[in-house]
């Protein structure tokens, strides 16, 4: 039999690409058909998307995939557009980098307190959730002309499709969905006053979203009807489902401009020790949840690279290799790394405040970066396993960190655990993977990741040295 060609369009928060993947019998095949940067763009009222840039690279990468049997869009999370009553959008949607959710928090815990919204909702607090966006956009006048609201990857399949819908896993991390009965947490909207109609109705991973409108066709070439199909539109639920795990007993950790570090369970954890800890409950394919904390990830290492003048990473790496491990770390949860501009600066000041040897050179400071990502990683498997009564034997690392070797050698070091990197296009894969089980050429989520094992090439990680240097730069920084 011959393998069906899927287009999986992934946007991530510094770029954006369509990939091919094709799919039969024991054949799982990905290909790039287009990559494109994503650049946010800053105007006198804040920090913008630039979807229409996006848009028009997801057509660019169509036309250049070729024939497919179906579209996929997953996307960075907490994101949307405002939609008027004619369809059109009110303006560039916010980035959630954007200040205009500082402060906001307080405002909501005070008619719903933290632990009760916790209770009914799962999320970890993060200032950008959709819930602190859209309070903070009461008022204005696009939200007052607003009748519909998108998530990103809503918004682009409904301008390939003319179709609205609301995926599941993304709408997820709005903190607008209880995670036990896996739909609207109307007595949190209620509480706050956010009208839940704004939202088109919920769609699951595998459901239809339509077809290429015949405009879309032309521009792209391809031949009708090309259908859109639901994914895991949110990134990191895409990426979780091709984990290429043999059973249940492993922790991932999905590494790009963030890292995302957790467990995958079969319900969430909505103790008070869960929130205090910071872990979320998003939902993922097949009734499983992500039981993840959120951690900076590589956009400190990206951010100083910019501020470098973008040089050659591979030598960067390299030259970071040969500083010795664990000289200096910083806190890489740190909402204060969380706004652009002048990182190098910053995590230098923040090894001087802490009495730490303070990172000066690029490979210095390279060094900090990786070795204080794997301390993340270590404490959030660590602390994810105890949160949730659920043992892990290895870690997978997917994504973009795992052609970062140093980190992955780093994070077995740190967490004392066997780590298995790949796939690096973990996101596009698993919308592919999905638009695939939606024709029925691959079983349920087990036979996914079986047929990712079989189909894809990780690399394999040993822990090296002992895990007490790592204990005793964890003590270090939580004594600052």
């Amino acid at each position: 039999m011959s393998a069906t060609s899927y287009a999986a369009v992934d946007l991530g928060a510094s770029s954006g690409r369509v990939m091919v993947g094709r799919v039969g019998p024991g054949t799982l095949e990905l290909t790039e058909a287009h990559r494109f940067p994503n650049r946010p763009v800053r105007v006198p009222e804040g920090l913008r998307w630039d979807v229409l840039g996006l848009y028009a690279g997801i057509l660019r990468g169509l036309r250049a995939a070729g024939p497919v049997a179906s579209v996929g869009v997953d996307s960075w999370a907490v994101d949307y557009g405002l939609l008027d009553a004619d369809g059109a959008l009110l303006g560039n949607p916010v980035h959630y980098r954007d200040a205009r959710t500082e402060g906001v928090a307080e405002g909501v815990w005070a008619a719903l307190p933290p632990a009760e919204l916790y209770a009914a909702t799962g999320l970890q607090y993060a200032p950008f959730n959709t819930l602190y966006q859209l309070t903070a956009a009461r008022g204005t006048a696009q939200l007052a002309q607003a009748r519909r609201l998108l998530l990103i990857p809503d918004l682009m399949t409904y301008w390939l499709t003319g179709e609205q819908g609301t995926e599941l896993t993304n709408a997820s991390t709005t903190q607008l969905i209880d995670p036990r009965t896996r739909d609207w947490a109307h007595g949190v909207a209620e509480r706050l006053g956010i009208d839940l109609g704004l939202f088109p109705p919920l769609r699951r991973p595998g459901d239809p979203a339509g077809v290429l409108r015949p405009e879309v066709l032309a521009e792209t070439g391809l031949t009708g009807p090309v259908r859109v199909t639901a994914v895991g539109s949110h990134d990191t639920a895409s990426a979780v489902a091709a984990v290429p795990a043999g059973g249940e007993r492993f922790a991932y950790i999905c590494t790009g401009t963030w890292s995302l570090a957790g467990l995958e369970l079969t319900a969430p954890v909505l103790t008070e020790a869960s929130r205090a800890a910071n872990f979320t409950n998003e939902l993922g394919l097949d009734g499983t949840v992500r039981y993840l904390r959120n951690i900076m990830g590589l956009w400190l290492l990206q951010e100083c690279l910019r501020e470098w003048g973008d040089p050659e990473l591979g030598g960067l790496l390299r030259r970071a290799a040969e500083v010795p491990a664990l000289r200096s770390v910083v806190d890489a949860g740190d909402a204060a790394f969380l706004a652009p501009g002048r990182m190098p600066e910053r995590i230098a000041g923040a090894c001087r405040a802490s009495g730490q040897p303070v990172p000066v050179t690029p490979a210095e400071i390279t060094r900090c970066i990786l070795d204080s990502l794997a301390l993340a990683h270590r404490r959030a498997v660590r602390e994810a396993q105890e949160l949730a009564g659920h043992p892990v034997d290895v870690v997978h690392i997917v994504g973009g960190g795992t052609r970062n070797a140093l980190l992955c050698q780093s994070t077995a070091d740190a967490c004392g655990l066997p780590v298995v990197a790949g796939p690096a296009e973990a996101a596009a894969l698993g919308n592919v993977l999905v638009q695939a089980r939606a024709d029925g050429l691959v079983g349920d989520l087990a036979g996914m990741r079986r047929l990712l094992a079989r189909t894809q090439a990780p690399v394999r990680y040993e822990p090296r040295g002992g895990t007490a240097r790592w204990r005793a730069a964890e003590a270090r920084l939580a004594a600052r």
